[in-house]
């Protein structure tokens, strides 16, 4: 796993020829990847509003107990391996469209789990859940997926540079969605999850 996430942000061109190579299952993903990389922002989103504080910047922030910060955790792990689970199908439907032979959906789901990762890794910020300094981390991340997408999509779907631009532009819409949709989860599990309870209990 490691060395894939470092090739992936060192040399990732390379990185992406020898992840196809290699073949990997959908079930390796996961265990060695996915599962471990996805846990970076939920941890560090515990640890941050359970302990710090959601904030904006000032010196108003909202804490949540530890029950409630776990109940948002596993909400928010589980949203982040669907979204990983519905790229690949994005990619898998995309490559339909421009080549007679596509990868299987297993391996579509492969590559949207490597491709995911600086975004696995922004989340390391959310141990100091400031709105802005996530939303800045959440964008250099989005930025760089955004290259690995460019990059390995021609590669991995054997199609022209042409095509390989139409397919990685509509996943990056897509993920660009499922980036806000995380954002707002976020908003709403860690910072106002507290309340929401609270809310929903009193009515």
């Amino acid at each position: 796993m490691l060395t894939h996430v470092w090739g992936l942000m060192a040399h990732p061109q390379r990185e992406w020829k020898q992840i196809k190579d290699e073949r990997e299952t959908l079930t390796h993903l996961y265990e060695h990847h996915v599962l471990l990389l996805a846990a970076i922002p939920v941890i560090c989103s515990y640890i941050g509003t359970t302990q710090v504080g959601w904030g904006l910047g000032g010196e108003t922030t909202i804490q949540l107990g530890y029950l409630d910060a776990l109940g948002a955790g596993i909400v928010f792990y589980l949203v982040i391996l669907a979204a990983v689970y519905a790229v690949g199908k994005v990619i898998r439907a995309m490559a339909k469209r421009f080549t007679p032979t596509p990868p299987k959906q297993s391996e579509c789901i492969v590559f949207a789990g490597y491709v995911a990762t600086p975004m696995f890794l922004s989340g390391l910020v959310a141990i100091y859940p400031l709105v802005w300094l996530c939303l800045l981390a959440g964008i250099i991340g989005l930025c760089y997926t955004a290259y690995l997408l460019y990059l390995g999509i021609p590669s991995f779907l054997n199609i022209d540079r042409e095509a390989g631009f139409i397919v990685s532009s509509t996943t990056l819409g897509f993920g660009v969605l499922m980036l806000e949709v995380l954002l707002g989860l976020t908003v709403l599990l860690w910072g106002y999850g507290e309340r929401i309870i609270l809310s929903l209990i009193g009515a």
